[in-house]
């Protein structure tokens, strides 16, 4: 490890690098080197065969993908592996998320059969769809599912089945557009040659399976760093119009794009759509070749991102006023039929964070069901909880800590009883947060030559955090309010140290009392803070930005 600088030598330390080969290994990817081979998942061949057969046969295939951010570019990424066989008899499906919710759906494939629809390929999604699947090789629809959620006891009986966790391909973190990424590759490895497609022109898809590998908190170890390091690159350099077209609404450039903003800005624009809109509209902007269009769905797409934000803060204050009135109870359950549903995850997630317990919100979807999200704290798993309280529920799903559930009308009242009668049976022992740090240092560090190093570990995400620094009994000389249209929502906080070394530090929508110490100039605080390179309106400046200051 001698090579390396002593600062980049201990953050490696840290995430369990201990060596110069591991070490080579992390700070420089490499495409043959770090991306296994499509074929070791276990329908692969067959899978690739299947398509093979439906060109030749010219049989319409219908791509059925989930409507959020890694359903959606992986069908842009399937999208881009027909154009380059030239083959047009193909249709992308993505179900409506308040009428139709997530996964395939009876409904639908009765219309694809009506449309002599003869294979179905789904992206995201899929693997749990045991009936759905059944009906539609009953109707003469062979079923190729790429997903990786986990599956349940009984797998459907589809004609192939990619997703890790069924099988022993090497790298079980994939993300849906991840799946749909191998099944390209394979498909190109085995067919490029006799479809005259160029080698390794899937690399151009990487930006689709970076933007969905960022989006969707899988980790970022393996194959999935791989996936997500030159994925950054290509989307630096994406001819994609749709992409630099919403990139241009957003003052960002390009070629300096980075994690945060796609987690900050572009995911939620393109999870927009699913929301208060069509999901298709996020893959149009993806797929289209046409300028014009691109323009016009980049405007649409910020247009309802800022609607959806009106609603969510509408809704927040809806929901703190009802919780003012409301006895404490272990479980939130919280909601209005006016709710709309599509959103419903983000405000449970924000009444999460400010209760510090599981939250459940509702609202009537189009056809007048009650459906809704739940986020967790941690203390327990909600589909643990919904599991111990499954006769409320007409349907439930999700992870340990975000779910979606739908109840029964005439039990929505009690539902907040019911689940905190369960909580009991199901809760964790909550582990008390410690201060986590990578380095304990002054401010003397905050210099480019240092950012250089710690970009060389980007990019950042699950299973591979932002370094964090922690400056002790450093000085608040100044306290400055700033954000859009002098709305003030943002801090920028000018520190001191002992030596005489001063920086600015942001928090976005923070105010003097967000942190475990009230600020107020002239105090000593301890700063926990990642570094931060802003480039707004084109100049570069090095600041931290604040996780905590205790």
């Amino acid at each position: 490890m001698q090579k390396f600088d002593e600062m980049l030598r201990e953050l490696l330390l840290k995430r369990g690098i201990l060596h110069e080969t591991q070490a080579d290994i992390f700070l420089n990817p490499d495409y043959e080197r770090d991306f296994h081979d499509p074929f070791l998942m276990r329908d692969m061949e067959r899978a690739c065969v299947r398509i093979f057969e439906a060109i030749e046969a010219k049989e319409k295939i219908v791509i059925y993908a989930d409507y959020d951010c890694d359903g959606i570019p992986g069908a842009v990424v399937l999208n881009d592996l027909f154009k380059l066989t030239g083959y047009k008899n193909y249709e992308v499906y993505i179900p409506q998320r308040n009428s139709e919710g997530y996964g395939l759906n009876l409904e639908a494939i009765k219309n694809f059969v009506k449309s002599g629809v003869q294979l179905l390929i789904t992206t995201d999604l899929g693997i749990t769809a045991v009936e759905e699947v059944a009906q539609a090789e009953v109707d003469g629809i062979d079923v190729i599912i790429t997903d990786h959620h986990i599956p349940h006891a009984v797998l459907p009986r589809a004609y192939a089945i990619l997703n890790p966790k069924v099988d022993d391909y090497p790298e079980k973190m994939l993300c849906g557009a991840g799946v749909a990424f191998k099944l390209a590759q394979g498909f190109i490895k085995k067919y490029g040659e006799y479809f005259q497609i160029k080698n390794g022109v899937e690399k151009w898809m990487l930006d689709m399976a970076g933007l969905a590998t960022l989006s969707d908190m899988v980790p970022l170890t393996g194959e999935n760093r791989a996936i997500a390091y030159f994925g950054m690159k290509v989307l630096k350099k994406s001819p994609r119009p749709g992409l630099q077209k919403l990139l241009s609404k957003m003052n960002i450039d390009q070629r300096y794009l980075s994690e945060d903003d796609i987690g900050f800005m572009v995911t939620p624009r393109l999870n927009a759509a699913s929301r208060m809109d069509d999901p298709l509209r996020a893959y149009e902007l993806l797929s289209t070749n046409d300028e014009k269009e691109a323009g016009a769905l980049a405007d649409h797409l910020s247009k309802i991102n800022d609607e959806r934000k009106n609603i969510v803060t509408q809704i927040m204050r809806e929901a703190n006023k009802k919780l003012e009135l409301r006895e404490d109870k272990e479980v939130v359950v919280v909601g209005k039929p006016e709710w709309r549903v599509g959103i419903l995850g983000l405000v449970a997630g924000k009444i999460c964070d400010l209760h510090k317990k599981p939250v459940f919100v509702w609202g009537k979807d189009e056809n007048d069901c009650i459906k809704g999200s739940c986020r967790s704290d941690g203390s327990v798993s909600v589909v643990e909880l919904m599991t111990e309280t499954s006769e409320s529920f007409i349907e439930f799903g999700g992870h340990e800590l975000a779910g979606g559930f739908t109840v029964h009308s005439e039990k929505i009242h009690f539902l907040e009883e019911a689940l905190s009668q369960s909580f009991h049976k199901v809760k964790r022992d909550k582990v008390e947060s410690e201060v986590n740090y990578d380095i304990k240092t002054d401010l003397g560090i905050v210099n480019m030559k240092n950012w250089k190093e710690i970009e060389k570990m980007s990019p950042f995400g699950l299973g591979n955090p932002k370094p964090v620094f922690i400056f002790e009994n450093v000085k608040i000389e100044k306290i400055k309010k700033f954000g859009k249209n002098g709305s003030g929502e943002h801090l920028e906080i000018t520190f001191t140290d002992m030596h005489n070394n001063k920086t600015k530090a942001v928090s976005f929508f923070a105010n003097q009392d967000s942190f475990e110490k009230t600020l107020s100039e002239g105090i000593n605080a301890n700063l926990l803070a990642t570094f931060d390179l802003s480039r707004f309106r084109g100049r570069e400046e090095l600041r931290l930005r604040v996780i905590d200051i205790v």
